[in-house]
């Protein structure tokens, strides 16, 4: 299981997460930064550190946001 970047990073791209991550799994997207699915190793860091809470395991992503696991995954897929 991935976290999962969310709505609530749009425009805000604060980089905290970035920075945190141990792995660098988590790329600037334009409007918001996505984590890698496949390099993701669900340490946590990078949602201890968002300052807007955008960041979720996939499995608590709010069902509002849940269009975000698939945006995080095609993002990669490229």
């Amino acid at each position: 299981m991935a976290f999962v970047i969310t709505s609530p990073c749009i425009d805000e791209k604060a980089a905290d997460c970035v920075e945190a991550c141990p792995v660098d799994c988590i790329m600037d997207a334009g409007e918001t930064y996505l984590i890698d699915p496949n390099v993701c190793i669900d340490c946590g860091a990078c949602e201890a550190v968002c300052p807007v809470s955008a960041i979720f395991q996939e499995d608590f992503v709010p069902d509002f946001d849940k269009h975000w696991i698939e945006k995080n995954r095609a993002f990669y897929e490229k």
